[in-house]
């Protein structure tokens, strides 16, 4: 596979897409008649789409009537390692989210090999999806997951906080640490990182290795596959260290590590900052928090030559069935309905995302204008993960880039460690 084209980029998802749509704090859904957890018209659910799986289950609900929906809301940190036990002991819900691929605990192929998802090959929307987004659904040739969104990563702006601070979003590396000196020499720091949330460390991270490493090198998850690239004698390590050049130049808020992701959505959707690094599902929890503010999503600088910008993209986590769901006529309607027209919209239009099929009939969101313009001429790479061989080398980095911030680590020791993990395989 070519790392940059779009249906690559497309099945590039991952946990980060965590990390897609991901979230923090858990919220209740209705309650059924009686409270009984798998009635014939109670369908029980957990979601990792805070600000979005709300309007979702309405919307089903109004479509459904007489359907009641008993659905919890977690950050993947929390999501990821729940879920795996709650499938494993038999007490899953109906319907749950899980990420495409594999590279973290909750991903497609990572349940679905253990039997815990239900084959959705014969679900009338699976063919539609192009055929790299389809082959993210699959473990073994048969389809597990629906997948509705695409998503990407980069630093999203507070127009109203970058017009009071005079400053426009940069397009160089050079420009980029300009821009956070003088930042904070006006007392708001450029960009929220709510590192405490480990999953969130990722992600400026993967933002500037979209560049430095798949600009002059596309084929280089084939060399990593084929034992002829490392992490620890590529430029990753370039990329490693421009995060942390950007964290000594003040470019992030004071202590990172004491910063959860919800606190960090604050700082940028009220102007303590003039944005965040994160992926597009975050534009719809800033506009909660700050509904008359403006919020657009670029792409973050890691050389001199705009020209060579890269973003990471990919489908976002969807929804699987679990294969001894309770409910499992409610829990198909469900999936079903999540990537109809009506469904797809609904999530997509709350996330700020783009959809996965292209005849919803909607239209991107202005926020989205750079993605859509990557996206279109091929200007994307997969999230990294995607590709990696388990999800063991994904939760060493996010482990190590904390230690690191906390000054447990050493950009050297965590990329030995990946690459340690990276080679163990499956």
């Amino acid at each position: 596979m070519k790392t940059r084209t779009l249906p690559v980029l497309i099945a590039a998802a991952t946990s980060v897409a965590v990390l897609a749509a991901c979230s923090g704090g858990t919220n209740a859904g209705s309650d059924s008649p009686g409270g009984g957890g798998g009635g014939s018209q109670t369908l029980t659910l957990a979601s990792q789409d805070q600000g979005s799986i709300e309007d979702v289950v309405k919307a089903f609900e109004k479509a459904n009537p007489g359907v009641k929906v008993k659905y919890t809301v977690s950050g993947a940190d929390q999501y990821q390692p729940q879920i795996r036990t709650q499938l494993a002991s038999g007490t899953a819900p109906d319907v749950m989210s899980v990420w495409p691929g594999n590279g973290n605990p909750a991903a497609t192929y990572v349940l679905a090999k253990p039997g815990y998802l239900r084959d959705l090959s014969d679900q009338p929307w699976v063919n539609k999806l192009p055929a790299s987004v389809k082959s993210l659904t699959e473990y073994d040739g048969k389809s597990y997951t629906a997948l509705f969104g695409l998503n990407g990563i980069g630093a999203v702006y507070n127009q109203e906080a970058l017009t009071k601070a005079g400053l426009t979003p940069p397009d160089t590396w050079t420009q980029l640490l300009d821009f956070c000196k003088a930042a904070k020499a006006k007392g708001t720091p450029a960009f929220a990182l709510g590192n405490q949330d480990n999953w969130v460390t990722q992600l400026v991270l993967y933002s500037l290795v979209a560049t430095t490493v798949y600009g002059d090198d596309p084929d280089f998850d084939k060399q990593m596959q084929a034992g002829q690239a490392t992490f620890a004698k590529s430029p990753w390590t370039t990329a490693l260290d421009k995060y942390l050049t950007m964290e000594k130049t003040g470019c992030f808020q004071k202590n990172p590590l004491g910063t959860s992701y919800e606190a960090s959505q604050t700082l940028a959707a009220t102007g303590k900052t003039l944005g965040i690094v994160q992926g597009n599902w975050v534009i719809a929890l800033l506009k909660e928090k700050n509904p008359k503010g403006t919020f657009t999503l670029k792409a973050l600088p890691a050389t001199d030559d705009p020209a060579k910008t890269l973003i990471p993209a990919a489908a976002g986590a969807g929804y699987a069935v679990n294969a001894k769901a309770k409910n499992p006529e409610l829990a198909l309607k469900f999936v079903n309905f999540v990537m109809s027209p009506e469904g797809m919209n609904t999530f997509v239009k709350k996330q700020g995302s783009l959809p996965t099929l292209s005849d919803t009939g909607l239209a991107a969101d202005p926020s989205l204008a750079e993605l859509t313009k990557f996206i279109g001429s091929d200007r994307t790479v997969p999230f990294m993960d995607q590709l990696w061989p388990n999800p063991k080398v994904q939760a060493t980095m996010l482990s190590g880039l904390q230690e690191i911030f906390s000054g447990q680590s050493t950009p050297g020791k965590l990329l030995d460690e990946m690459d340690a993990e990276y080679k163990s395989g499956n």
